[in-house]
């Protein structure tokens, strides 16, 4: 008798433990990840403000100080701007550079920016590999 009475408390201990282990499985996906910036945030409408002919002073007055000055060529400042959120593994992306000549402001590139990057799908193109040299007949000798 006592082989037909512990069936039903090993089949409630059984579904207890089961119970448990699916709250641990469905709270660990409850993980809070933070969201990761770096970098200057730059508008896109900030960006158009800036002008040929602008001096340095007026840019770091629109755009802020950039992230990056080159040690190598004093006259291009680089803004990039890196996003990441929480559980997504979407990531906005910005990079301005902004080029100088003398104390003036000769071109600014947009390298990457959000919206060229929604209108584009993120596809990775293959490359192809080189093709062989072609074969030259050997000179007789």
């Amino acid at each position: 008798m006592t082989a037909t009475s512990t069936l039903p408390s090993q089949l409630k201990r059984i579904a207890v433990q089961a119970a448990a282990c699916i709250a641990l499985v469905a709270l660990t996906a409850c993980v809070y990840r933070i969201n990761i910036q770096q970098g200057n945030f730059v508008k896109p409408e900030d960006v158009d403000r800036v002008q040929a002919g602008m001096t340095r002073s007026q840019v770091r007055f629109i755009l802020g100080t950039p992230m990056v000055t080159d040690a190598f060529d004093n006259d291009r400042w680089d803004y990039y701007y890196y996003l990441v959120r929480g559980h997504s593994r979407k990531k906005d992306t910005r990079h301005v550079v902004v080029q100088f000549e003398g104390d003036k402001v000769a071109r600014i590139e947009r390298l990457i920016l959000p919206a060229a990057a929604a209108a584009a799908p993120e596809t990775s193109t293959p490359v192809a590999p080189p093709a062989p040299p072609a074969e030259q007949p050997v000179p007789k000798t």
